[in-house]
């Protein structure tokens, strides 16, 4: 559990540096879309065959830090319209 709480922040702060511009988020929330886009990575990851949902693997990790990266993007475009 605790790995999973870690890679969460890996791949919530790799989609912070993907996305140009500055994200107006604090670490709460990008662990929280870390957390989201790892699970939906490795749902993505289970569904071809890859691995396991909680399973670190490589496929799983690609797709974790692009989810994050899109739900990021979408957090962002939802917190400006309120701004």
């Amino acid at each position: 559990m605790i790995g999973f709480i870690f890679f969460g922040l890996v791949v919530g702060a790799l989609a912070r540096l993907l996305l140009p511009g500055r994200q107006s988020i604090g670490l709460i929330m990008t662990l929280v879309l870390g957390l989201a886009g790892s699970v939906i990575g490795g749902v993505i990851a289970n569904s071809i065959g890859s691995g396991d949902i909680f399973e670190l693997n490589i496929v799983g990790s690609i797709v974790a830090i692009i989810s994050a990266v899109v739900l990021l993007a979408i957090a962002e475009a939802a917190t400006a319209k309120r701004r």
